[in-house]
């Protein structure tokens, strides 16, 4: 079993020994390092953190432990409940907050739980910040409040809809076009909340909701992750309803998947392109994702005459760059978008609402709307290496090797061919390279990595 602990917050599975696992005692210690942290960085008189969660079976445990650790600090707390990511993005600001968690592991497994931690702006933490939090998480020298300075707890089931309407009122959402286009679609919630929220903002805009798996209880029916070869159900439920399209979001719902009325996807990385390509058409302007996304995002925004720039990989270095850039929508090709106009984080809300503005005004079908795109392909893949190695030098014989190709360097490193690209990156938390690919076809994208994995296994000896 694992326990994770990262600039970004600390998830891990459920059970097991401390410190090897996300147990009841290692949530406390972090919950307490980031309360610590919050009135270091907020040096206020009152504070408060707005708490939410997926509907994992873990949750409701992690998220008492949770939030008792930070009254006992003093510290009050805005307890949202079943929630999802973007929506306890936009409770802290609303509520003048001081920060936010996130009881959610994301797309991992139903064993996994995980603190992901927001900053006054509801927006996740930056490393200088993150580190902050795991140096106050090893050092044992939080205070808690004396008996008459505790702090309270108070429950608002209401953030949901105020996130749905936040949506609505978008200038760019069409809600008329919407309703009279009647729609019928699919959703797939893989049993957390996606299957409360998704649903609810459908039957606001007037489309006909099809559920599938949208019964918050954590029992995750397939990989919650939403790729293609988990989807197999969705695809048979668009078939059998004659449902215009489908939409799957992960458990925490800041990702974000179609399927087309043939039950074919539309491609994750294509999420963000649609999206873009509606508000680049009304808001013309620049456009950001991390590296290992899709070129198409680049074609689509250079089309509407606006610039493309690739971050780090990582949410938190996308919302950077799109800030420095001043971009109009942003986000990564794992179907996140992040729509500056409603907040800097990613939200699958946001997504659907956009992306059935686009489709209202096209008046098309969703496979007829994935052909007026360009057509990419990808391939992910990994190389393990041994522990010992060092993987710095590994990539920097890649990048001199390649020094006359156009590169990139602020995460592993990018070589955008003319036709293609490679993105070689270690990863964080393990002995591999990744290894992220895209050319004009799958042959072409899969040949390429095993390329590279060739010469990442000859420079390394294995």
């Amino acid at each position: 079993m694992t326990l994770i602990k990262s600039i970004s917050g600390i998830r891990g599975t459920i059970g097991g020994a401390v410190g090897e696992n996300l147990t009841p005692i290692d949530a406390v210690k972090f919950a307490a390092a980031y309360g610590a942290w919050v009135k270091q960085n907020r040096k206020k008189d009152n504070y408060t953190v707005v708490v939410g969660r997926d509907a994992r079976i873990s949750g409701k445990m992690i998220q008492n432990l949770v939030m008792n650790t930070l009254i006992g600090q003093g510290i009050n707390v805005v307890n949202l409940g079943l929630s999802t990511t973007p929506t306890v993005e936009v409770a802290v600001p609303m509520e003048h907050a001081d920060g936010g968690i996130i009881l959610t592991a994301s797309h991992n497994p139903k064993q996994w739980n995980a603190l992901k931690l927001l900053n006054e702006k509801g927006e996740f933490l930056d490393a200088e910040e993150g580190a902050k939090i795991l140096e106050l998480a090893e050092s044992n020298t939080t205070d808690f409040a004396n008996v008459d300075s505790l702090g309270k707890i108070t429950k608002n089931d209401a953030y949901i809809d105020l996130h749905i309407i936040e949506v609505l009122d978008l200038p760019l959402v069409t809600v008329k076009p919407i309703e009279e286009a009647n729609f019928r679609v699919v959703v797939d919630g893989v049993n957390s909340t996606g299957g409360i929220a998704i649903p609810l903002l459908l039957e606001r805009l007037g489309v006909e909701v099809i559920k599938l798996y949208c019964e918050p209880n954590g029992h995750f029916p397939h990989n919650p992750e939403p790729l293609k070869e988990h989807l197999t159900d969705l695809s048979e439920a668009v078939k059998k309803h004659n449902a215009d399209f489908g939409i799957v979001v992960d458990p925490d719902v800041d990702r974000l998947a179609f399927m087309d009325e043939n039950g074919n996807m539309f491609g994750e990385e294509y999420t963000l392109v649609a999206c873009a390509d509606y508000v680049l058409s009304k808001t013309p302007g620049n456009t950001v994702s991390n590296m290992s996304s899709t070129r198409a995002l680049r074609d689509v925004t250079e089309k509407h005459g606006g610039t493309y720039e690739a971050s780090a990989v990582g949410e938190v270095n996308v919302v950077k760059l799109m800030k420095k850039n001043n971009v109009v929508i942003g986000g990564e090709g794992n179907g996140g978008i992040i729509y500056p106009s409603s907040h800097y984080g990613r939200d699958a809300l946001v997504g659907v609402a956009l992306f059935l503005s686009l489709l209202a005004e096209k008046k098309m079908t969703v496979s007829e709307l994935r052909n007026t795109y360009p057509n990419y392909f990808m391939s992910k893949k990994k190389i393990e290496l041994t522990p010992e190695l060092d993987v710095d030098a590994v990539l920097k014989t890649i990048e001199n090797r390649y020094q006359n190709e156009q590169l990139t360097t602020i995460d592993g490193v990018k070589i955008d061919f003319p036709e293609n690209w490679v993105h070689l990156r270690k990863s964080n938390t393990e002995p591999i390279i990744r290894i992220y690919t895209e050319a004009k076809s799958q042959d072409e994208a899969d040949a390429l990595a095993n390329k590279f994995i060739t010469e990442l296994s000859d420079i390394a000896g294995i």
